[in-house]
């Protein structure tokens, strides 16, 4: 390697990084292959030949899945639960960030190191303290409970939102209040249209966060009506025996929807991270 000329040995390593990064890659794909190709499958056939393709495809399982489950009332849940949800953890995120940007002082210092610890407390540890509040509430097992115990989540949208907020040229939201506008009017006019790169991040992160969340839901909804679809993939396994090729197809009906939101939305991902990154 070290008689190779720079261009040669450049060369090489684009190679071998492409190998190893197409090696991970094809890894990472066989669960997903494997549920797939197995949601087309009868019992028999997955028991025969796991991993070969199906000897026959047949959809039965996912017309099976539509007509003896709640598959369309589940998807409507999910929707609902993780549009409302989504939609206030990105006002109140955005909406503490500007607030801390706009006038520093000890108490938006004192309330950000509030919200620092709480983002460090896990989740499982104020389960019981949350599940007693909504009891008390009357919210246990309603979805309007679960998109309450979400807003939560508002305070990581805050972390990533803050750090793009800061980079934003003061001089511009100085002018607008030279000019009369009032902080909520330079906060949607202004500040929102300015940070819609790490918004459109925070968007989706939350997005695929809340739609595939399955330990609130499992927790605090019972009844069927109210099912997410990630709780109704559970729900769809029995206690002595399960079908398999039916719980891969209801997998892949719950996954397909993300599926296409994140191919659609990566491209905000990375570069909405990257600019909202906090210098030094």
């Amino acid at each position: 390697m070290n008689g190779l000329k720079p261009s040669t040995r450049a060369k090489i390593g684009v190679w071998v990084r492409t190998v190893l990064v197409n090696l991970v890659a094809i890894v990472m794909a066989i669960p997903l292959y494997y549920i797939i190709i197995n949601s087309f499958k009868s019992s028999m056939d997955m028991a025969v030949s796991p991993f070969g393709l199906p000897g026959e495809w047949s959809f039965d399982n996912y017309v099976d899945a539509f007509a003896n489950l709640p598959i369309a009332r589940s998807f409507l849940n999910s929707i609902i639960v993780t549009g409302v949800a989504v939609f206030f953890q990105l006002f109140i995120g955005s909406l503490a960030a500007y607030g801390m940007i706009l006038r520093k002082s000890w108490f938006t210092a004192g309330v950000g190191a509030v919200l620092m610890i709480a983002f460090c407390i896990p989740l499982q540890a104020t389960l019981i303290p949350q599940y007693r509040i909504e009891a008390s509430l009357g919210l246990v097992n309603t979805l309007q409970g679960l998109i309450l115990l979400y807003l939560v989540n508002s305070i990581f949208c805050y972390f990533l939102i803050v750090g793009y907020m800061r980079k934003l040229p003061m001089e511009v939201i100085e002018a607008a209040r030279i000019d009369g506008a009032g902080p909520f009017r330079i906060y949607y006019t202004i500040v929102l249209p300015m940070c819609t790169p790490i918004l459109a991040t925070v968007v989706v992160f939350q997005t695929l966060s809340t739609w595939n969340d399955f330990l609130q839901p499992n927790v605090f909804l019972s009844s069927t009506d109210n099912r997410t679809i990630i709780l109704q993939v559970f729900n769809s396994m029995s206690q002595f025996t399960t079908n398999w090729p039916a719980f891969m197809t209801i997998t892949v009906i719950a996954l397909v929807p993300v599926f296409i939101f994140f191919i659609f939305c990566q491209k905000w991902i990375v570069s909405g991270l990257v600019a909202g990154s906090v210098k030094g």
